[in-house]
């Protein structure tokens, strides 16, 4: 069933959520490396650099500065594409996995605090 929201709900959810995520974690992503890191765990894999780029409109040193911060904190991991060594191939982990279902639990909780 699907979810009817107002602007200012749907506003007021991701502003609660976007608050409650600072508050609890300290990994401080960027709108850009949710929206890659969601991507590589949504979308059925390979992932590429240059797919992730093509897909968000930006060029592929925006996404290898964002895969580095993931990789830093480590929720991705890169290694080079044995059939094809020009290409990076992006892999999930499981901090990564656990980190997006902290956030989907996130977003649960703050969505049933809305009122509808």
């Amino acid at each position: 069933m699907p979810v009817e929201l107002t602007a200012s709900q749907a506003l007021n959810l991701w502003h609660g959520v976007s608050l409650e995520q600072v508050r609890i974690d300290n990994r401080d992503l960027t709108l850009r490396q949710i929206s890659i890191l969601l991507h590589i765990y949504l979308v059925p894999p390979p992932h590429t650099v240059r797919g992730l780029a093509g897909i968000l409109g930006v060029t592929k040193p925006v996404i290898t500065r964002a895969l580095d911060t993931m990789g830093d904190l480590g929720l991705v991991t890169r290694s080079r594409d044995e059939r094809d060594r020009r290409n990076m191939i992006i892999k999930r982990t499981v901090d990564g996995a656990l980190y997006l279902e902290k956030l989907g639990d996130l977003i649960i909780d703050q969505g049933r605090k809305l009122s509808i």
